[in-house]
């Protein structure tokens, strides 16, 4: 089993700045996959930008530029830089690990874009 838990979201104006957290727990050891998703109001949960600093072919189209992940593997946490935060970018967003075949959630953090 693995526990997640994001943090970091809040209110930010447009151009802003924002880094998330993402707390991964329990078998850890077992994580052989990290990413952030968002999901809009209305709309379906989509992927933001898997944790792979080599592949950012692999990030959204809407935040290429302006979004990087990151990660530290001794404290079992996962980052999401945000920039130039643009209100489209309002979503709950989610961290999801992948373990012993599995897919874990987090609660989602609440990220508002808004002048």
């Amino acid at each position: 089993q693995v526990q997640l838990v994001e943090s970091g979201g809040g209110l930010v104006q447009p151009g802003g700045s924002l880094r998330l957290s993402c707390a991964a727990s329990g078998d850890t050891a077992s994580i052989v996959y990290m990413a952030w998703y968002r999901e809009a109001p209305g709309k379906q949960r989509e992927l933001v930008a898997p944790f792979d600093a080599h592949d950012l072919s692999r990030y959204a189209d809407s935040v290429k530029g302006r979004f990087t992940a990151s990660r530290d593997n001794a404290k079992s946490t996962m980052f999401l830089q945000m920039n130039s935060l643009k209100p489209e970018d309002t979503a709950v967003y989610y961290c999801q690990a992948r373990a012993s075949g599995k897919a874990y959630w987090g609660q989602g953090t609440q990220v508002t874009v808004s002048s």
